[in-house]
């Protein structure tokens, strides 16, 4: 079976960083279908043939210059479910998988507002949510209570013109923070446009009303003019600001490359037999062309507290949570979607991470939070298996420590997205 095609990143006229279309393995058999996916134990790993599985992306190619493409992905090999019987599950991982799997607490978040920036709008965004939140069992997250609000990037109600990809984007995005932080308020904000100006005044519009807490499922080709960009829309001192690290394995991305914002790297993420009861390797394989975005930025300066040796720009990424559809989400989409699908990319693991944060606490008032995980390397889950591409070294393949596919790892509780 093959996977999608990666994304060409086309961005105000910057060329294509990435090879062409690969196969990408999934880490994980697809044997069974159920709220979670198929537990291998240890001893069954190693015999277990991993499979691809047939995906596609959601959004559009981007056709202009200036343009971004959202980082998520549908499983096209599984039959969409419209609706569930009595006693039926929907196919993916769910709110008590990602909150076992990441040691996260199920109260935590009270009072914090967690936005969400895409572009384009989604009708239906409001009533999934309710359904996804509804099927396990979660707090209601409403207008009429005051836990959900959708404004456009000018802070008022003209939404722009809807969009079934983007649609599946946002329904990934807030059921994404609504299995990390249940008890989390969802501000969404979204962008008339795909294009990096509108994305960048929206996540203004995000940290104007008061969000301490940005999620950014959206990636394009780096260029010069970033560093501008970088302090025009993404310099917010005490505000958590997470990027989707890129669906097309090795190669870096812009805004993930932005020396403000946490890059969140993407996994694979499956059950076994170990005292964690979970294991993880990278998203991708060796062959690249697909899997979660890593390297060295082109023209963003390294942060203060990233002190890896290869890069001497910004290594891209910072965390990772899961992000492979081999080994996906499931998402509520009824939007030009037919309800209960299985979604992965990137586009899962950073509204995830933002959720984290908000778990975590209020970030300090001149803090960059994307600099607590380096404070608390030991607090994460090291991801030490895989690679997504085959660049030789620590930016496309997994070891001990710091890696550039996964970071420091994946949140082992909340201790290490605080100060």
């Amino acid at each position: 079976m093959r996977s999608h095609r990666r994304r060409t990143l086309i961005r105000r006229g910057a060329p294509a960083l990435l090879s062409a279309a690969a196969l990408i393995t999934g880490g994980l058999a697809v044997a069974a279908q159920s709220s979670a996916f198929a537990t291998t134990t240890t001893a069954s790993a190693a015999t277990t043939t991993a499979s691809t599985v047939h995906t596609r992306p959601l959004c559009s190619q981007p056709t202009k210059p200036g343009y971004m493409a959202c980082q998520a992905v549908v499983r096209t090999d599984l039959t969409p479910q419209k609706s569930l019987g009595r006693h039926d599950t929907p196919k993916g991982f769910g709110p008590a998988d990602l909150q076992a799997a990441y040691n996260l607490p199920k109260d935590g978040g009270k009072g914090a507002t967690v936005a969400i920036v895409d572009a384009n709008d989604d009708p239906n965004a409001e009533k999934d949510l309710a359904a996804y939140r509804s099927q396990y069992g979660l707090p209601e997250c409403s207008t009429s209570n005051g836990c959900f609000k959708k404004t456009d990037q000018d802070g008022g109600t003209n939404y722009p013109a809807p969009d079934a990809g983007w649609a599946g984007e946002i329904s990934l995005d807030v059921d994404m923070v609504s299995a990390a932080c249940p008890q989390c308020h969802i501000l969404l904000v979204e962008a008339k446009s795909a294009n990096m100006d509108d994305l960048g005044a929206a996540v203004n519009q995000a940290v104007k009303q008061g969000a301490k807490y940005v999620s950014n499922s959206y990636g394009g080709g780096e260029e010069a003019a970033d560093t501008q960009a970088d302090d025009k829309y993404f310099k917010h001192p005490g505000v958590a600001i997470t990027v989707s690290s890129g669906d097309s394995g090795y190669g870096t991305e812009y805004p993930a490359a932005s020396q403000y914002v946490t890059a969140v790297g993407g996994t694979s993420l499956k059950k076994d037999s170990s005292t964690r009861g979970w294991s993880e390797s990278v998203w991708g394989t060796s062959a690249g062309g697909e899997g979660a975005g890593s390297g060295c930025s082109q023209f963003d300066a390294k942060p203060s507290w990233q002190k890896d040796t290869d890069c001497a720009k910004r290594s891209v990424a910072d965390v990772a949570a899961v992000a492979d559809p081999a080994t996906g989400l499931a998402v509520y989409d009824t939007y030009q979607a037919s309800g209960w699908n299985v979604y992965g990319g990137t586009s899962a693991s950073s509204p995830f991470i933002a959720g984290v944060y908000a778990l975590a606490g209020a970030p300090g008032t001149g803090d960059v939070p994307a600099s607590y995980p380096y404070a608390h390397p030991d607090k994460l889950n090291d991801v030490t298996d895989g690679s997504n591409g085959s660049c030789g070294n620590y930016l496309c393949k997994a070891g001990k420590g710091y890696d550039g596919p996964t970071g420091l790892g994946t949140p082992n509780g909340v201790a290490a997205f605080t100060k």
